[in-house]
């Protein structure tokens, strides 16, 4: 069984060798990784470039964003299962393909999704925030709520049948991408108790007051395009239990 990998980058130079390094040290056989550049200025290409053909297929030109990024890096694909890592994120250990391919293989699943790690980028060692997808059920995504996307492993196959990111979206396409495949398509998803992915803190929905105003503007747009009813009072409550993640422990 073959999991295709898929990485987006634009100037990353300061973070995506550890995000290479972390697919590449990974115990598990059959990796098809995947890069697709935005046309990066500061070194990044020629950092990529340094690790040959380690790296199964490299694109570096100019998108529409990051989403389209990330249709393009699957529609090359030729994996069974299709993950994405992003480029300031890396694995949490070098087991992680390995226990995913083992669900798929063992298990009549869709997709699988886990818990992520929110690190410092100063001391990615220091964890901040813990997000776990224990407690996911569909009835949560008129909170704002969703399994953690970058745990999100899922057949190739559905993205042809069920579709990919939508690229007018500039933040949620991940959540309204999840509510099509999970609430609309209803697919066999597992969630496996255990952190996939370290993420550094400082993304691109958690930037700044505007991020998080766009951010929760286009969920409510996810839900109501999907049939979700919802309100921004509901949304924004989701606020409340993010509290407790910021302890650093599993909740």
């Amino acid at each position: 069984m073959k999991v295709s990998i898929i990485t987006v980058s634009y100037n990353s130079v300061s973070t995506i060798s550890d995000t290479i390094n972390s697919v590449l040290s990974q115990t598990y056989n059959d990796i098809e990784y995947i890069i697709i550049d935005g046309h990066s200025t500061d070194g990044t290409i020629e950092l990529i470039n340094s690790f040959g053909d380690r790296i199964s297929k490299f694109i570096s030109e100019p998108d529409k964003g990051m989403y389209d990024a990330i249709n393009k890096g699957i529609k090359i694909s030729s994996g069974d299962i299709i993950g994405i890592l992003h480029s300031d994120d890396f694995f949490y250990d070098n087991l992680v393909i390995e226990k995913i391919a083992k669900e798929f293989e063992d298990t009549n699943i869709d997709a699988v999704y886990g818990d992520v790690l929110f690190v410092s980028p100063v001391d990615t060692s220091k964890i901040v925030r813990y997000y776990s997808s224990r407690l996911f059920n569909s009835e949560k995504f008129k909170f704002g709520y969703m399994p953690a996307h970058p745990s999100f492993y899922v057949k190739r196959e559905l993205y042809d049948k069920l579709g990919y990111y939508k690229t007018d979206y500039k933040i949620a396409a991940d959540f309204e991408l999840l509510i099509r495949f999970i609430h609309i398509n209803k697919i066999n998803h597992k969630y496996i108790e255990m952190p996939f992915v370290k993420m550094r803190t400082g993304g691109v929905s958690n930037n700044s007051i505007f991020s998080r105003f766009t951010l929760n503007k286009e969920i409510s747009r996810a839900c109501n395009e999907n049939g979700i009813k919802t309100n921004f009072f509901k949304i924004y409550s989701k606020y409340i239990t993010k509290i407790f993640e910021f302890s650093g422990k599993k909740v």
